[in-house]
């Protein structure tokens, strides 16, 4: 697929019920899942097989997250460009009483097409106000696959590596990756 060349920058949204997630926004949303995922992106989830993956396994994955989504609890944040989704994640409270004053960002992807674009980045420099000032959080946490360099694009948008789980995702027999645990101060 070759970038999608455009002279305007993404437009941002908040999709904070499932109400607001339009069966448009949720085709796009499982495409690009599919697409990023097919093109070797590390956002597996834990109800995908391994590469390839179809639409017919994103999606039941894509409602999942559309279900829990609420104000206070999570949020997806969406990027378009000209209209089209470029990108996307979810910001998550974690639910335990202990760690409630944290949040968890998850599934963050930019549909290949618009690779190169600093999507990505413009998506989570978008986060930190989002879960202090609307969220109420104190501390964000995500987890990275190891030998794609995302510890590296993290690290430049101010996070911090706090471990890792040596070996502990299998991407094929004989490939075994660290989980990288990373996290970010509000």
């Amino acid at each position: 697929m070759t970038a999608h060349v455009t002279g305007k920058p993404p437009a941002f949204a908040q999709v904070t019920r499932p109400q607001e997630a339009t069966a448009d926004l949720r085709r796009e949303l499982v495409d690009c899942w599919t697409a990023v995922t097919n093109a070797g992106g590390a956002v597996i989830a834990a109800g995908f097989p391994l590469p390839p993956v179809s639409t017919r396994n994103v999606a039941p994955e894509v409602d999942r997250i559309v279900r829990g989504l609420g104000p206070p609890h999570g949020r997806l944040l969406v990027a378009t460009v000209e209209d089209v989704l470029a990108g996307w994640l979810l910001l998550r409270r974690d639910q335990h009483p202990l760690v409630a004053h944290c949040g968890v960002v998850n599934h963050v992807q930019t549909h290949p097409r618009f690779r190169g674009l600093g999507i990505g980045a413009a998506l989570m420099r978008r986060v930190p106000g989002i879960a202090r000032d609307e969220m109420g959080l104190e501390r964000l946490g995500l987890t990275a696959r190891g030998g794609t360099g995302l510890e590296v694009f993290y690290r430049k948008l101010g996070w911090t590596e706090v471990g890792r789980w040596p070996g502990a995702l299998r991407v094929a027999p004989g490939d075994d990756r660290d989980e990288i645990l990373m996290s970010l101060s509000l």
